[in-house]
Parts: structure tokens; C-alpha cells; sequence
């Protein structure tokens, strides 16, 4: 396990690298299917995804939504684009605060490392200003809870 890095590169995209142990279809799997996505991608402890529908085929849709048990929650809705199982996936989401927001593109690579996977993922935002708001979220931290909790799965061998 390693922790997450978040970097961003030019006015728009920001980076996520995080290293896992198991290899690359499974961690790929973890990242679209949908009864594997509502063990792990749950944000901050307390959280939970009541609804998660992933359809990993170009064109297929995805909503997950989040909810703090106390009548607090968000969703993100989105489309996939281009999926090479076990190695990319190429989706657009955007973000329910209620409002929608800007479409943000992310290619998500699952690269050999050993007998592991390093995970790379691209997120391009349409402007330095969306970008800052989406960082000031606290999106690092709860991604990195959420890598946490899928890294204990895998090693489950989820």
C-alpha cells in the first residue's frame, strides 16, 4: 500500500498516483463494478453509496450516490467514453452539489508494477477556477480513505 499523490499539471488537470498490491484487472474491476464500487468508494468514514450504477461499455452511464446517514449526500453522474478492460478507462463526470457541475474528463490508466498495479489518473477540468473549487472540497482526503478501504478489499482479495 502507498498513499495517495495528487499533483496538478498546467491550469486544468490534476494527477492522482496511488500504488496497489493486487494486479491490474482487479484493481481495474474494483473501478467498475458496481457491487465491488459500494465497498470502497465511500469517501470519509460514516459514508455510505446507496445507490451505484456503473455500465462499463462506451456509452454507458454512471451514477453514484453518497449519503452521511444524516440526511447529507451528493451525486455524480457521468458517461463512459472508451474502456480497455484491465488497462484504461476513459469517463466524463460531473458533480451533484445540488448543482451540476462542468463536465470533468478523466482517463484512468491501471499500469503493471511487479506484481502489482499503479494506478494514474488524469482529471481534466474546463477552467483553473473549477479546478480550484473542486480541490477545496477535500477530494484528496477522501479519495485517499476511499484507496484505503479498496486496498484492504483486495487484499481480501476482492
Amino acid at each position: 500500500m502507498t498513499r495517495l499523490e495528487l499533483t496538478t499539471e498546467g491550469e486544468t488537470q490534476v494527477r492522482v498516483t496511488r500504488r496497489f498490491a493486487a494486479p491490474p484487472d482487479r484493481v481495474w474491476r474494483a473501478h467498475v463494478e458496481p457491487a465491488l464500487l459500494m465497498q470502497w468508494l465511500l469517501g470519509p468514514e460514516g459514508w455510505t453509496m446507496p445507490v451505484c450504477i456503473s455500465e462499463p461499455v462506451p456509452g454507458g452511464r454512471m451514477r453514484f450516490e453518497w449519503s452521511d446517514g444524516a440526511g447529507n449526500g451528493f451525486y455524480l453522474t457521468g458517461e463512459y467514453l472508451e474502456l480497455d478492460p484491465g488497462r484504461r478507462i476513459l469517463h466524463v463526470e460531473r458533480m451533484h452539489l445540488p448543482d451540476p457541475t462542468p463536465d470533468n474528463r478523466v482517463e484512468t490508466l491501471f499500469l503493471p508494477d511487479g506484481a502489482g498495479t499503479l494506478l494514474r489518473m488524469t482529471m481534466t477540468l474546463p477552467s483553473a477556477e473549477v479546478r480550484a473549487e473542486m480541490l477545496a472540497t477535500g477530494m484528496e482526503e477522501g479519495m485517499e480513505t476511499s484507496y484505503v478501504r479498496l486496498d484492504g478489499m483486495l487484499d481480501g482479495k476482492g
